[in-house]
C-alpha cells in the first residue's frame, strides 16, 4: 500500500472527508474518484498503487459513509453530485477528470451534467448506464435486487475486525482477490465497539441512493455529457458470476449511439476487482493517467493548469 493523507472539506451540512494520494510531482495533474454503494474512499486504494505517483489522485468518502457517515441527508445520487462539486471548488481543482466506480460512475456523471464548467473527462467503472426499475418491486426489494448482499451487511454485527474480514474473504468476487489494499478498504467501513461492531453505511442514504439511481434525471445523464467519458465495463458480476452488470447486448440495447459514452470491456474481472484487483486497477490507472494527462495538456496550451490541486 502507499500512504495517503486524510482532509476535511467543508459542505452542506457538515465536513466530507477525503483521501489524498499525491502525485510525485506537485504539477501533475489530479483526478477525482468516487466509490460504489456501501464502499469507501480506499476501495481506489490498489488503483493509487498502480498510478505510482503520476497523478494526485483525490477520493471522498461520500455523504452517509466510512469518514462522512455523520452528514446528514437529504441523501441521493443529486446530494452527492453537489457534495462534488462542492469538493472541487474547495480544492481549487479545474476542468479535473472525473472517474466512478459502480453507483460512483452514476454519481460522476449526474456530477458533470449538474456543473458542465468544473469537470473534464469521465472514466465510469462498471456504472453509470443504467435501466428503468422493474414496476412490480418495492423500493427495499429494489434496491436488494440492485446490491443484493451487500445490503443483507449493513444489519449485521461482528464480534472484532477478523470476523469482518472472514465475512469479506468469504465473498466469491474476492476469493482469490484478496490484498492489503482490499483489506484497508473493508476495515475503513467497520466502526462501534468489540463484539458488535458495524458498517459505517448509514441505511437511510443507502435506501435514498439506491433508488435514486432510477430518477429520470439519473437515468438520462450519461446521454447528456458535456465531456467525453469512457466506460470500462467487467465481464463478470457482483458475485463473480458469468454474467456481469453489462454485455454488448445490454449495452447495445441502451443505444448509446450519439451519445460521448465510449464502452471497453475489461475481461477476465468481476464488479468489484475490475477496481481492486490487480488487471482491473491497472487498466483503471493507465485510462486515468492518460485522460489526466491530455486534459493537462490541453489546459496549459490554453488557459492554464488544469486539473490541479491549489491550496
Amino acid at each position: 500500500m502507499i500512504a495517503c493523507e486524510e482532509i476535511n472539506v467543508p459542505v452542506h451540512g457538515g465536513e466530507l472527508a477525503v483521501l489524498r494520494w499525491p502525485a510525485t510531482d506537485p504539477r501533475a495533474p489530479a483526478v477525482l474518484a468516487l466509490h460504489g454503494i456501501t464502499a469507501n474512499a480506499l476501495s481506489w486504494g490498489t488503483v493509487a498503487r498502480q498510478l505510482a505517483g503520476r497523478v494526485t489522485l483525490i477520493a471522498p468518502d461520500l455523504r452517509g459513509r466510512a469518514g462522512s457517515s455523520g452528514l446528514p441527508g437529504p441523501y441521493g445520487i443529486a446530494a452527492h453530485a453537489d457534495d462534488i462539486a462542492a469538493l472541487a471548488e474547495a480544492l481549487g481543482l479545474d476542468r479535473v477528470v472525473l472517474a466512478g466506480h459502480s453507483m460512483g460512475a452514476f454519481v460522476a456523471a449526474l456530477t458533470a451534467v449538474r456543473h458542465p464548467d468544473r469537470f473534464g473527462p469521465l472514466l465510469l467503472v462498471d456504472g453509470g448506464v443504467g435501466f428503468p426499475a422493474p414496476t412490480h418491486l418495492t423500493p427495499d426489494e429494489l434496491l436488494t435486487a440492485v446490491i443484493g448482499p451487500a445490503m443483507d451487511r449493513l444489519s449485521m454485527t461482528f464480534p472484532d475486525r477478523a470476523a469482518y474480514r472472514a465475512f469479506w474473504q468469504a465473498h466469491p468476487a474476492f476469493a482469490d482477490a484478496w490484498s492489503d489494499e482490499v483489506d484497508a478498504y473493508i476495515q475503513r467501513d467497520l466502526t462501534g465497539e468489540e463484539p458488535a461492531l458495524h458498517s459505517t453505511c448509514r441505511i437511510e442514504a443507502i435506501r435514498a441512493d439506491g433508488v435514486g439511481l432510477f430518477d429520470a434525471e439519473v437515468l438520462t445523464a450519461v446521454r447528456k455529457l458535456p465531456v467525453g467519458a469512457t466506460l470500462l465495463w467487467a465481464a463478470r458480476g457482483l458475485m463473480d458470476e458469468e454474467q456481469g452488470l453489462y454485455d454488448e447486448a445490454r449495452l447495445a440495447a441502451a443505444d448509446l449511439g450519439g451519445t460521448r459514452l465510449a464502452p471497453v470491456a475489461v475481461k477476465d474481472v468481476n464488479h468489484y476487482t475490475v477496481l481492486t484487483g490487480e488487471r482491473g486497477s491497472r487498466e483503471v490507472a493507465e485510462r486515468l493517467v492518460a485522460l489526466a494527462s491530455a486534459g493537462d495538456e490541453e489546459h496549459r496550451s490554453g488557459s492554464g493548469a488544469a486539473g490541479m490541486v491549489r491550496d
